[in-house]
């Protein structure tokens, strides 16, 4: 163990790890009951979901653990998850089974750029302003859809969206849901999107807006998951909108991962693990799609297993282990009211714009195409959409203005697949 995981040469134990992929494993099993609610709505049966998740995060943390031997925490990531559903299989009209395949080809590009060095041309392609402002639009997204699943946002004719119905039941539930999570938050509590959640759908059980129906085990919900497992469907293959999509989520995935992994090796003081990690990220993407979820992210909760002492990838195998656990919960967990998971929601889409710090606002060429992305995200409910804007924006601003050398040239080459796609979908 000492040899393969290097426990000494890194400063760290065997109980030490131990410890900290327990720690890394409570603050990140919230993400089994989130993710599986958000697949559910792009039509996979939330039981199947659930164990889609666990099985995701499983591996991810094995294949970093064993490629990367890092305390990195794969999953299935946050906003990527909305992109999945909520623009590519409901925005794009895929099916379920076509956007698994859409992750998978997704994580089979991403590998061929973590092993290359395109992983590099790509993320110094691509402008600052632009990359954090993809993470600030998707923060809106996600704050919007939960918004939505509380209930405190409802559909109107007139307005397009209104205040929902503070009388009904669900939406005072999501409310009261969503202070218990703020507090708990605020106040740094270990596990507190997990402890939420619980708190949540107790209160919500208390008030008879949830039917503990505990008549479903594992075993049975499996035979519902094998109709998911490896459902990856390709009959769109040579569809412009099946690689419009690939193309989008594969972008998201690297920018997104890239940033994260760098962040995540260099907390741990060791640089040099940069790339085999990106690599496991990558690897992980591609089984994702097997298992029949969307893509898996380096988590920032990674930070509080490096915390705890975390150094290698014992840390993220241990965490990975315990979440064969929660399957042993998978009747409760199924039974979740949106009152309890709207709350995460809207919380961790407060987190994510906190990046437009990072966008040069003074610079009105990099601060005006970011805000078309960060802005036409939530409006238009296509993260891919709002990505589109905000890319071709960019370049022809700089044009503009006389400032082409800020424009790398894969950029333009990037931008102009935005455009086409575009015209496709206006002459269809």
């Amino acid at each position: 163990m000492d040899r393969f995981f290097k426990l000494k040469e890194n400063g760290t134990s065997f109980k030490t790890e131990i410890l900290a992929g327990t720690v890394s494993f409570f603050t990140i099993v919230y993400i089994v009951v989130v993710n599986a609610s958000i697949l559910s709505d792009a039509g996979i049966p939330l039981e199947a979901g659930i164990i889609a998740t666990v099985l995701t995060s499983i591996a991810g943390c094995f294949i970093m653990g064993l490629w990367g031997n890092t305390p990195i925490i794969l999953v299935p990531g946050m906003g990527v998850n909305a992109l999945f559903t909520y623009t590519i299989v409901l925005g794009m009209d895929l099916k379920w089974q076509e956007g698994l395949a859409v992750v998978f080809v997704s994580g089979i590009l991403f590998t061929i750029i973590a092993f290359t060095k395109l992983a590099t041309i790509i993320s110094e392609s691509i402008p600052h302003s632009l990359k954090e402002a993809i993470t600030v639009g998707i923060g809106f997204f996600l704050t919007f859809i939960g918004l939505q699943k509380g209930g405190i946002v409802v559909l109107s004719e007139d307005t397009y969206v209104a205040l929902g119905d503070f009388s009904e039941t669900s939406v005072v539930l999501t409310i009261i849901t969503l202070l218990i999570t703020v507090a708990l938050f605020a106040k740094q509590i270990p596990g507190n999107f997990l402890i939420s959640i619980i708190l949540g759908t107790l209160l919500a059980a208390m008030f008879g807006d949830v039917s503990f129906d505990t008549t479903t085990n594992t075993i049975d919900a499996f035979h519902s998951y094998f109709d998911v497992l490896g459902a990856m469907s390709f009959e769109r293959l040579i569809d412009l909108t099946f690689w419009t999509a690939t193309f989008s989520l594969t972008m998201v995935i690297v920018f997104e991962n890239i940033g994260l992994v760098f962040g995540q090796v260099h907390m741990i003081n060791r640089p040099k693990t940069y790339k085999r990690s990106l690599q496991a990220n990558a690897l992980s993407t591609i089984t994702s799609g097997v298992f029949g979820s969307s893509p898996t992210v380096s988590t920032v909760e990674t930070a509080a297993g490096i915390t705890a002492g975390g150094r290698t990838g014992l840390t993220s195998i241990t965490t990975g282990t315990l979440f064969l656990t929660s399957l042993l919960f998978l009747p409760f967990i199924k039974v979740i009211p949106d009152s309890a998971i709207a709350p995460i929601l809207i919380l961790i889409g407060s987190l994510m714009i906190q990046n437009i710090k990072h966008i040069d606002l003074d610079d009105f060429s990099e601060s005006f195409p970011a805000f078309l992305i960060i802005a036409l995200i939530p409006l238009t409910y296509s993260i891919v959409d709002g990505m589109a804007f905000g890319f071709i924006m960019y370049p022809l601003l700089k044009i503009i203005l006389k400032r082409t050398h800020d424009v790398k040239m894969p950029l333009y080459f990037i931008a102009l697949l935005f455009l086409l796609n575009f015209i496709f979908h206006s002459l269809h």
